[in-house]
Formats: structure tokens, sequence, C-alpha cells
């Protein structure tokens, strides 16, 4: 007899469904896309989606301005946009948890330097500094990962940094520098194993924000630039046509709440079950 896992709620089982679905959309949008995403149609512009007068049966989310099909892009979209933020992700993990590390293992002068570059970051509105980097080193993707790659390091550093420290001072820490281990393999074989849970509730969390951060940089046309498609430029695209044609975007900001929901509960169950001081009280 099936039995629910013990600690995982419906909402968690909903969004991890809901993940999953959304990942299998996106890795398989060139199979399910049933137009190229970027072909016009001006003939069959802003038509509806189905289920409304004037709808097309060939366009399920209806056409934009231009008469291209929305269900495409929003696939092909989706698939950027999910491609953006992990490679964001992983950018800021890795700087975020190299400095912490460096930080918190070699203390004394360089700590302050590392701690100091880390609150002069924290200090800054991000999203000014994403602005003025795009408008002055351009709208190329590489460039764009770069930016959405230094948006949220700085978390990662404090927390490793934090977890260091603690764990420092621990016997097998102590074992194994008496044994003549090296920082690296100190680094590397006792401390990176014991931080690895908070470090990936920490990315799952910042996941959905660097979804969030793409679409706003995309709305304001510093984002990918047309005719490729994210779900952040389809709503900066369509947001003249908002009194007319809602659906050009309604259809991709549902999108991006959905898949930053499904991030931020997948993100908190993380949290929940990894957590040590959540699972005492």
């Amino acid at each position: 007899m099936l039995r629910w896992p013990r600690g995982v709620s419906p909402l968690v089982a909903a969004a991890g469904l809901l993940a999953l679905t959304l990942v299998l959309l996106a890795v398989l949008a060139p199979a399910l896309a049933p137009f190229d995403p970027d072909q016009q149609k001006l003939l069959a512009r802003l038509r509806p989606p189905l289920g409304f007068e004037r709808a097309n049966p060939a366009h399920w989310f209806g056409t934009d301005q231009l008469g291209r099909d929305l269900l495409s892009r929003c696939l092909y979209g989706l698939r950027l946009t999910l491609a953006l933020a992990l490679f964001g992700t992983l950018i800021g993990l890795a700087i975020g948890v190299s400095l912490g590390l460096v930080a918190g293992l070699l203390g004394g002068w360089v700590d302050m330097l590392v701690m100091s570059i880390v609150d002069i970051k924290l200090s800054l509105p991000f999203t000014l500094v994403a602005l003025l980097v795009v408008a002055l080193a351009g709208t190329d993707t590489a460039v764009l990962i770069c930016v959405l790659g230094i948006a949220y390091w700085a978390h990662f550093a404090r927390l490793v940094r934090a977890q260091v420290m603690a764990l420092r001072e621990l016997p097998f820490v102590e074992a194994a520098r008496a044994a003549g281990a090296t920082r690296w393999h100190i680094a590397t074989v006792h401390m990176l194993p014991n931080i690895v849970s908070p470090v990936v509730v920490m990315a799952s969390l910042n996941f959905s924000n660097l979804i969030l951060l793409e679409s706003a940089l995309s709305f304001l046309g510093l984002g990918v630039q047309p005719p490729t498609a994210t779900l952040g430029s389809m709503v900066g695209q369509g947001r003249d046509y908002m009194a007319s044609a809602s659906w050009i975007v309604a259809v991709p900001a549902m999108l991006i709440v959905l898949v930053s929901l499904a991030a931020m509960l997948l993100g908190d169950f993380l949290r929940d079950r990894f957590d040590v001081r959540l699972q005492e009280r």
C-alpha cells in the first residue's frame, strides 16, 4: 500500500510536480512548439486564446502584435529564462562559496577584506547596478548571465563564512589540522560536505530571485534582445497592448509567477528539511 511521503505536504508535492512539468516543457520546447517562435503572420495578429471570439484553433494561447504564436514563444521563452537563472545561480554560487571558504579559513585581514567587499555589494541597489552594467557593456546574452551571476554571490559568501567559522573549531577539524592536513584538504574534505545543505537551500531560493531580476531587466528592454523571447521580454513588449490584447502580457506573466512560486516553495521545503535549528523547535 502506497503511503504519502513523511514530511512532504500536498503543497510541496504540487510544487515539485509543477517544477518538473515546467522543466520538461522547457527542455522539450523544440518538439512541443507548434510554430517557429519568431515566425510573423501579420494577417493573424492579435488573435485571442481559445475560448474567446476571433480565436484561431491553431494558436491555443493566441498571437501577439506581430502574429507570432504565443504558445511557441512561451515555451522557448521559458527555456531561455530557466537557463539564464540556472547559469546565474551557478556563477554566484561558485564565487560566493569560494570567497566564503577563503574568508572563514584564513581569517585576519583576508576575512576583513572579503567581508568589506560583501558589505559594499549588499549596500548597493543591485537593480540599478545591473542597469548600469548592461547599459555600458551591452545586452549580449553572456553579459546578462554575468550580471545575474554577480547578483547574489554575497549572500552565499556570508552564509559559507559563518558555517566555516562555526566548523573550524570543532574537534574533527582540529584533529585534521593536528594530523598535518593542508587548508585545501580541510576545506574540500571536511568543510564543503558539511555546508552543502544550507548552500543548496539558498541556491534554490535565489533561483526564483534571479528569474524575477531577469524578467525586470527584460521588461525594461535591457535583457535579451528581440526577436529572441524570454518571459520578461514578452511582458515588456506586450505592455502597450494590455488594454486591447491583455493575453499578450497575461500568459508569460502567469508563467513567471508559476516558476517563481514553484522555486520558492521547494526552497522553503529544503530549508525546513535540512535546517537543524528549525527541526529542534
